[in-house]
């Protein structure tokens, strides 16, 4: 495989990468999957180890504080841990159940509105105040899509630290030896 087609595939499953993890599907670990099959087929010749390492631990940390980041932002704004575990639970019951049949962005918003939805429930059944529950609930939808903002701004630089390893990486890849065992 030439040089050119290998790095136009490799930016093609980066940007496909980011926009997956955008509307929150695991576009993020395509692109590690990528780069480690990538490593992995050329004996770690154009993406090495440490840089397919370092790209997982983006992924974890940017899985996590997209999980997080509406929990915290509704503790912050006031609201009790119902309301955070409702907005953790609202985000992936909205996603599945209230996603609206819009091509890309309808899990996003079914999401969203889950959120709020679970946030203003768990506030709802802790205080009994409509609007504080609508302001801690609206607090938690702006946390999630912090939080989906975040992890697609990680997924960029993941893709841009596996577009520089290739980019940096020893052309051309040579062939590689064949081991034959030696006879007995």
């Amino acid at each position: 495989m030439s040089k050119v087609v290998l790095f136009l595939l490799v930016c093609l499953g980066c940007g496909i990468g980011v926009v997956l993890s955008a509307v929150r599907l695991p576009g993020i670990w395509l692109i590690v999957g990528g780069a480690a099959l990538i490593g992995r087929l050329t004996q770690w010749e154009l993406i090495g180890v440490t840089p397919v390492l370092w790209i997982c631990g983006f992924a974890i940390l940017a899985e996590v504080l997209e999980f997080l980041m509406s929990a915290m932002i509704t503790r912050r704004a006031g609201g009790s841990s119902k309301a955070a575990w409702g907005a953790l639970i609202g985000g992936f019951a909205g996603m599945l159940f209230l996603s609206i049949p819009l091509p890309i962005i309808g899990s996003v918003i079914g999401a969203l509105l889950g959120c709020f939805l679970g946030a203003s429930i768990g506030e709802l059944s802790v205080r009994g105040s409509i609007t504080h529950g609508t302001r801690v609930g609206v607090s938690a939808a702006i946390g999630f899509a912090l939080g989906t903002a975040t992890k697609v701004a990680l997924a960029f630089i993941i893709s841009i630290i596996v577009v520089t390893t290739v980019i940096n990486a020893d052309w051309p890849i040579g062939p590689q030896p064949v081991v034959v065992p030696a006879p007995p």
